[in-house]
């Protein structure tokens, strides 16, 4: 086959790539255009078409120094506003003797769906792409960023009979074209994807055959038992509860008590050879955080030609999308719109926008979320000093608003215990991580090839831990923090921890469909620390009330005289025991992990403990609730700015 090669430079950067597939689907006929980015447009190159744009050279030249513009001349030239876009185009177009072709029809572009994943990914924006046009003609459209006048005009000039065919295009008008004609596929894939590649690792159904056949024999005997035998199955649900708290237990205190070194050590600031980063931003009904979402991710300290921003927005979430297209967004942030699909869960969110990035590394952002800037720094250099096997960092996660109230003040406690004591422990012991549903630091390649988020799981953080623990992979932790704010409401904790629980149950009946295989996937340490962090935490959850009941009804018994025999003081003793270890190892925890400034109020949270493990109880019915009769329902968390939080500080000081 015969090819016809055009260099037309624009920046730095990029080897001759190919379409996947290009040749097997037969694709390709006829001249062929690859487009290769290679070299500094200089001021000369371009002083034809700055002459039709009335630009005088040293103004251009000003404005060629300018970051980014190595790679898009166009955007350098058109970033005062004059000239416009559409008018340094007609200007190119004008002197290279092609046609511009300003609207673009996504139905009439000739891709298969490889090429289409490749061009929207980014790998093959140097690309030239196959258009239908009237009748059977078929014409090549090329982005106008990757043409050098100077040698496109001797390409044409040494080739004419190609000039009619090669069309002009504003990239953005083409990257719009191929999102639209994606949608379709994307849609299939962040729905599908998982579900059809690993069947056996995914929420899509809850349950198998055997595992639903024994809760319902669970669910028949418990109340006749209850009837006929109270003592004896009372005696087994308490052998049982013990045996989960004591686990969380065991748990807590290993890492109370082997608090490891952590790492301070600030990042060197990120030069030289840096790889693409990729940050995926989740939002629904976010309208008001968009300006504080927007000023957390410019302080990031990443070079902005080696950074790309998703916000990833349901496609009728009007309101947030109308606030996003309210502030000018620089080159590097993109709008990611997600069609009325599948589940309405963030997971699939993601699983949708993915395929649309092209960052070696990828990593997740809440909306309400403040990323320390030199985060991006210390993972990037966290991998290259780990192996290939650790295939994800969490961040830790930290309460900006704490101080607000009760609420605010144990959900912090938790979380500081969670990330600064809890996962770095299991991290040093290479044991399974539960990931945080924000601040994760992905290699690209690993979570493609554990298949990525399950969009009907509804802590897809816990899941992907655990499958890419399934698959070889590890996780490590950062130092440098996220910030985020608490929920001050009890309305809105208990939907959130609803929401942690049922995916938690979820993602255990998953993993836990072919247990052996588990156990020899994950290795028996891991293997045990999954049962503990997902059974015990919300098997703990749910027997809790019903210990602290028994405690009270055995006690009475005892006061009364009508209890007869050892049982009811034995199991009065359990239940002191099960109770009491379970609150102060967990008190026990979150002290070690906080600072000597950190500490003050601490008696509050040792009075709240009780009421807060009764609040998770009360989420965690509710949880199973949910699993039986909504699986999939993704109840949001409502979120505050910034702004806001620091303004309730001020009047309460």
């Amino acid at each position: 086959m015969h090819r016809t090669v055009i260099e037309i430079g624009g920046g730095a950067g990029g080897g001759r790539g190919s379409y996947p597939s290009q040749e097997r689907a037969g694709t390709v006929s006829g001249p062929a255009i690859r487009a290769r980015v290679d070299g500094w447009s200089t001021v000369e190159e371009w002083r034809p078409v700055l002459r039709r744009l009335a630009i005088p050279p040293p103004v251009a030249a000003r404005l060629l120094r300018t970051r980014g513009a190595r790679k898009d001349v166009l955007s350098a030239l058109t970033a005062s506003g004059a000239p416009t876009r559409g008018e340094v185009i007609r200007a190119l177009a004008d002197e290279t003797g092609l046609q511009w072709l300003d609207a673009i029809d996504p139905q009439r572009l000739v891709l298969s769906d490889d090429q289409l994943l490749t061009l929207l990914r980014g790998d093959g924006d140097h690309l030239p792409v196959r258009y239908l046009e009237g009748g059977s003609s078929v014409s090549l459209l090329l982005p106008s960023k990757l043409i050098r006048p100077g040698r496109m005009c001797a390409f044409l000039r040494a080739r004419p009979g190609l000039a009619p065919r090669v069309r002009i295009v504003d990239e953005k008008s083409l990257r719009a074209a191929l999102v639209e004609r994606g949608r379709p596929l994307l849609s299939r894939i962040s729905v599908n994807g998982l579900s059809d590649r690993r069947p056996d690792m995914s929420a899509r159904v809850v349950a198998n055959a055997w595992q639903g056949y024994v809760v319902g024999i669970v669910m028949a005997l418990l109340p006749v038992g209850l009837i006929l035998a109270p003592t004896l199955v009372l005696a087994l649900v308490h052998v049982l509860a013990t045996l989960f708290f004591f686990s969380c237990v065991a748990l807590r205190l290993l890492a109370a008590l082997m608090p490891g070194s952590v790492e301070h050590e600030p990042p060197p600031a990120p030069a030289g050879n840096l790889p693409t980063y990729s940050v995926l931003v989740a939002l629904y009904k976010e309208a008001d955080i968009v300006p504080d979402l927007l000023t957390a991710l410019d302080w990031i300290v990443w070079p902005r030609d080696k950074l790309e921003i998703k916000l990833v927005c349901e496609a009728d979430d009007h309101e947030t999308l109308a606030a996003i297209r309210a502030c000018p967004l620089p080159a590097h942030i993109e709008v990611v719109e997600v069609p009325d699909i599948g589940p309405r869960t963030k997971p699939k969110a993601l699983s949708y926008a993915l395929p649309m990035t092209s960052g070696e590394f990828v990593v997740l952002y809440d909306a309400e979320d403040w990323p320390d800037p030199m985060q991006l720094a210390e993972a990037w250099a966290r991998f290259r000093k780990c192996g290939p096997d650790v295939a994800v960092l969490q961040a830790p996660l930290e309460i900006s608003n704490g101080p607000e109230n009760l609420v605010a003040r144990m959900f912090a406690f938790e979380y500081r215990a969670l990330f600064r004591g809890l996962l770095p422990f299991l991290a040093r012991h290479r044991l399974i991580l539960p990931l945080g549903g924000t601040s994760n630091h992905f290699r690209r390649a690993a979570l493609e090839e554990v298949g990525g988020w399950d969009p009907f799981n509804v802590t897809e953080d816990a899941d992907l831990g655990l499958r890419l623990a399934r698959f070889g992979y590890r996780a490590e932790t950062l130092s440098s923090p996220t910030y985020e704010k608490a929920p001050r409401r009890l309305g809105i904790w208990v939907p959130q921890r609803t929401r942690w629980f049922k995916g938690w149950a979820q993602t255990f009946l998953v993993h836990m469909r072919h247990p052996v295989r588990l156990a020899r996937d994950l290795g028996l340490p891991s293997f045990l620390a999954a049962q503990v962090l997902l059974a015990g935490m919300l098997a703990s959850a749910l027997l809790h009330p019903f210990l602290l009941a028994t405690f009270l009804v055995s006690g009475a018994r005892l006061l009364l005289g009508v209890s007869k025999g050892a049982a009811y003081p034995v199991l009065m003793a359990l239940d002191v025991v099960n109770v009491t270890c379970g609150y102060l190892s967990f008190l026990l925890l979150g002290w070690r992990t906080m600072g000597k400034g950190q500490r003050r109020g601490f008696w509050k949270v040792v009075l709240l403990t009780p009421a807060y493990w009764a609040m998770m109880s009360w989420a965690g019915w509710r949880a199973l609730w949910q699993l039986w009769r909504q699986p999939f329902r993704w109840e949001k968390t409502p979120h505050e700015t910034m702004l806001a939080t620091l303004a309730g500080n001020v009047r309460r000081q």
